[in-house]
């Protein structure tokens, strides 16, 4: 089983051949295939590479979706004010399919 440490949005996620990753949202369409520009490290079974900063490797990704994350509330209370402000987000993420690494 092959995995690969890629680097999207500054932040570091774990791909495994055949599966799927979120991201944060990318603009690209869907069904749009890609190629990831950082790879930090590549491992498969016992053969290990680590990038010094990036691995000279390629991992293939397509956009199977967008997705939101779950909501996030927060609320702001203020005691004897009466003051009590409720919000939050829904996140949004890009959904990717991992096809191939190296």
């Amino acid at each position: 089983m092959k995995i690969a440490i890629v680097e999207s949005g500054g932040k570091q996620y774990r791909a495994v051949e055949g599966s799927t990753v979120d991201v944060d949202r990318l603009a690209r369409e869907v069904g749009e295939k890609f190629d990831f520009e950082r790879v930090l490290l590549v491992s498969d079974e016992d053969n290990v590479m680590v990038g010094t900063p990036t691995v000279s490797v390629k991992v293939s990704a397509s956009v199977v979706d967008h997705v939101k994350g779950p909501k996030v509330t927060s609320f702001k209370y203020r005691p004897k004010k009466r003051i009590r402000v409720k919000g939050g987000h829904r996140h949004q993420y890009t959904r990717l399919m991992i096809e191939s690494i190296g």
